[in-house]
């Protein structure tokens, strides 16, 4: 347990410092929002109907920024052989990466969430769901992106390559979650479709550190 604790600890300051943390992904994120109404001319009536869309649209793209140097960084340095060789399963270490990136990146995410989507054209009302939503659904990004981050170890092109991987994984919960902010713009209850994200959610959870686990045996092979 000493060890596990060490590891996320090591694994929590990287991810907030490496490559200026959080930083990068909100700016990025916050830029999309900007950009989008520009681009559709800034008129509220058009943008409102497809501002949970967008806004979980951004949130995802954003969550993949820093996800190719999650354990790239340790297979060049040596690390990731001394983390394998440690007490500490390899399974646990997706877990440990994914919470990290978690607390880094999907939580700042979250907490800038509602100021994005209230730009967008989505009532001030519903600023506590679209924080709550965005941090379930972080937590399914940075699972997910771990997974993704294991695969494409040793990958010449690694970003691309998690893109490609995580890219399709993310569908799920964006229509999850847009689709909670939708129903809740329509006077009805969003706990459907916040059930459903949480259940994707939890899958990942299962999946990712096993499948993971097995993609980083298979590059250090």
């Amino acid at each position: 347990m000493k060890a596990l604790l060490i590891l996320w600890r090591r694994e929590l300051a990287l991810a907030w410092s490496g490559g200026g943390g959080p930083l990068l992904a909100c700016g990025f994120f916050l830029c999309l929002t900007v950009l989008v109404p520009l681009a559709a001319g800034g008129d509220p009536a058009g943008l409102r109907p497809v501002a949970g869309g967008v806004a979980w649209l951004a949130l995802a793209l954003a969550s993949t920024l820093s996800l190719e140097r999650l354990f790239e960084r340790d297979l060049e340095d040596g690390a990731l052989d001394l983390i394998a060789l440690g007490p500490v399963p390899l399974e646990l270490v997706v877990i440990a990466k994914a919470k990290a990136q978690w607390l880094a990146v999907g939580v700042p995410l979250a907490v800038i969430a509602p100021i994005a989507a209230i730009t967008l054209g989505l009532p001030p009302g519903q600023a506590p769901l679209i924080a709550f939503s965005a941090l379930i659904g972080a937590l399914g990004f940075a699972l997910t992106g771990a997974l993704g981050a294991a695969l494409a170890l040793g990958s010449k092109r690694g970003g691309l390559l998690i893109a490609v991987v995580v890219l399709p994984l993310f569908i799920p919960p964006v229509v999850f979650g847009a689709g909670a902010l939708e129903r809740a713009a329509g006077g009805l209850s969003p706990l459907p479709a916040l059930a459903l994200l949480s259940a994707w959610v939890l899958f990942a959870a299962l999946v990712a550190p096993f499948a993971g686990a097995a993609a980083i045996r298979n590059a250090q092979g």
